[in-house]
């Protein structure tokens, strides 16, 4: 219900559950609904078409499914679908070879329960600056070069080409991790004036004071160089806060930066209050989120903004502000 108000003045929303795209239906979500890997079996186009869902078309089983229900005469032209066709460029996970693109079209275009067929294509390096393999204008170029001539809209950038290169947007663009304010890869939300739409908050529940030599956490990871004050957050891999995020990581208390120190634990983490010294029980901590951008976190424990959010863990409670 959140997204249907947070995305009303969009064109249309994709994802890649058919059950989702449902609920935006139910939801009252009347724009179009992409389902960004199609369908699965051909039983699904029956919900496909009831819903009218557009859809991605990437390879020769979907076009079958297709081709047989109009056989069947489950497509209609009186409500005809529209079908995203997709091409692999080169990043070799989704979509017709470029030799059999225009063949494909071709075979969309003859069944009259298809309606717009809008072309499409898929960056593996668009969030690197000068990548030594398979650079974004090498994909787009493949790309333009099949498409020629074709009358359908285009449909090329992520997140990282709507931010960054501005020459793919072509008719409609894919903004994915950008909306939820992180970037996939290509510097700090900062850099591109997002906002985060999630925040990740927890309190100090302990306070300890240790002398200098004293280790902290599982394995002993860290040593304290000096005398200090370190508090302890209700927080930790249970969560879905990254295990493997370092000593370093920033996080903030009662809105000043600090480091996270030694290990995450399940449900705990330790975090250095030297330059916090207001800090009591009950200080609230920003783990990421508003003040704190998703990507410091990420690239602080080697990963990306997406499987963080994706990691959450049912217990975390969710608040809508």
């Amino acid at each position: 219900a959140q997204a249907v108000q947070g995305f009303a003045a969009a064109d249309g929303m994709a994802l890649i559950e058919l059950d989702g795209a449902s609920l935006l239906r139910q939801l009252g979500w009347q724009k179009p609904v992409l389902l960004l890997e199609g369908i699965f079996q051909a039983s699904d186009l029956q919900q496909v078409v009831a819903q009218q869902l557009d859809m991605v078309v990437h390879g020769e089983a979907q076009l079958q499914w297709l081709e047989q229900a109009q056989q069947q005469g489950l497509l209609s032209a009186s409500t005809p679908l529209c079908i995203h066709l997709k091409m692999n460029s080169g990043m070799n996970r989704l979509g017709f070879a470029p030799d059999a693109f225009r063949a494909a079209y071709q075979r969309l275009r003859a069944l009259a329960g298809v309606g717009e067929i809008i072309l499409l294509t898929h960056f593996a390096n668009a969030d690197q600056a000068a990548p030594s393999i398979l650079p974004w204008q090498q994909q787009a170029q493949l790309f333009h070069s099949v498409v020629a001539g074709l009358p359908a809209k285009l449909s090329l950038s992520n997140s990282a080409a709507t931010l960054a290169h501005a020459p793919c947007h072509a008719d409609w663009v894919r903004p994915g991790i950008m909306l939820y304010g992180a970037t996939p890869g290509n510097g700090s939300a900062l850099d591109w004036d997002l906002l985060p739409t999630m925040s990740l908050r927890s309190e100090l529940i302990s306070i300890q004071h240790i002398a200098a030599g004293d280790a902290v956490g599982y394995a002993s990871r860290f040593v304290a160089p000096q005398a200090m004050r370190i508090g302890v957050v209700a927080c930790g891999y249970a969560d879905g806060y990254p295990r493997h995020a370092p000593t370093g990581t920033p996080m903030l208390v009662d809105g000043l930066r600090t480091r996270l120190i030694g290990q995450v634990s399940m449900d705990m983490i330790t975090v250095d209050l030297s330059g916090v010294p207001q800090a009591v029980i009950g200080s609230p901590v920003t783990l990421w989120g508003q003040g704190l951008p998703i990507d410091e976190i990420a690239q602080a424990a080697g990963t990306i903004g997406y499987e963080l959010m994706c990691a959450l863990a049912p217990r975390v409670r969710l608040e809508v502000v």
